[in-house]
């Protein structure tokens, strides 16, 4: 994939129809513009030169912006774009960002101004204290924009949460609906599949995936959105009460026997952060 601020074009809409536009970002972010062929909402926009791009190729006017956390990488660009557009910006209640001028926590719902659009709240901390998720509602496809909470292959590294919070966050991500298209914010997908390889290595569909996401990448093509069942089937990090999983972590040294599922995804993390 290229790392240049140009965003693949986006899928024509019509007006009672939805899409998602990637932009790309930075050395590997992924930028999302939620649109209708007019109206875009930009979720974390990290930086605003690549989203001011993708809206004047694709013609469509901003008209919100949807924050999961306060990593500069994902607000770094607000301040920018509300130069260029007076609109509202949502963010999370429990944390400190100062562009935000409604926040939002688990059970809220926000209906963004310009789009037939609803998206459920979230609290899913863990990466940091606050960050939340958005998940569409209603009819169409199901959409999760989480950040960098979940990832393809992976989870986001706990900088300011604990191990329990982000099993809990987890949780309530992995309960979603299978077909759930899963939006986060970041292209780790290879790196995370090969320590997933060495935690589970006869996972059959982790080694399909493995090939399937090798093949994207060598052709530039993102391996983002993911889907919760895809997830659910090959990321050790939804999988960790996995039999297997266990036993690798006890012949690795990074776990003792019989400690309790929190402390297997608390040695699983701590083992990725040095893989």
């Amino acid at each position: 994939m290229t790392t240049s601020s140009q965003a693949a074009p986006a899928t024509p809409a019509t007006p009672d129809a939805l899409s998602v536009l990637t932009v790309p970002a930075f050395a590997d972010n992924y930028l999302w513009l939620i649109h209708d062929g007019k109206h875009a909402v930009a979720v974390d926009p990290g930086a605003a030169a690549p989203i001011l791009d993708a809206l004047r190729a694709n013609a469509l006017t901003l008209s919100a912006i949807l924050l999961t956390h306060h990593h500069a990488d994902h607000i770094g660009g607000v301040p920018e774009l509300l130069q260029h557009y007076a609109v509202p910006v949502f963010g999370p209640r429990n944390e400190t960002i100062t562009a935000v001028t409604r926040t939002l926590a688990q059970g809220d719902v926000v209906t963004p101004p310009g789009l037939e659009l609803q998206l459920e709240v979230l609290d899913v901390p863990g990466h940091t204290k606050g960050h939340i998720a958005y998940v569409r509602q209603g009819a169409g496809e199901r959409w999760l924009f989480c950040g960098d909470t979940l990832f393809a292959g992976g989870c986001g590294r706990l900088f300011e949460g604990t191990p329990r919070q982000m099993v809990e966050s987890l949780g309530k991500l992995s309960a979603l609906p299978d077909d759930t298209k899963v939006f986060c914010a970041h292209e780790y997908t290879l790196a995370n599949l090969r320590f997933a390889a060495t935690v589970e290595p006869d996972n059959l569909a982790l080694k399909a995936r493995i090939q399937i996401e090798t093949d994207k990448r060598e052709r530039g093509i993102p391996t983002v959105p993911t889907t919760i069942g895809l997830e659910k089937a090959t990321n050790p990090f939804l999988r960790y009460r996995e039999a297997s999983i266990v036993e690798q972590l006890v012949v690795a040294g990074k776990l003792a026997p019989g400690q309790p599922a929190v402390a297997a995804f608390a040695a699983l993390r701590e083992w990725k952060n040095t893989f």
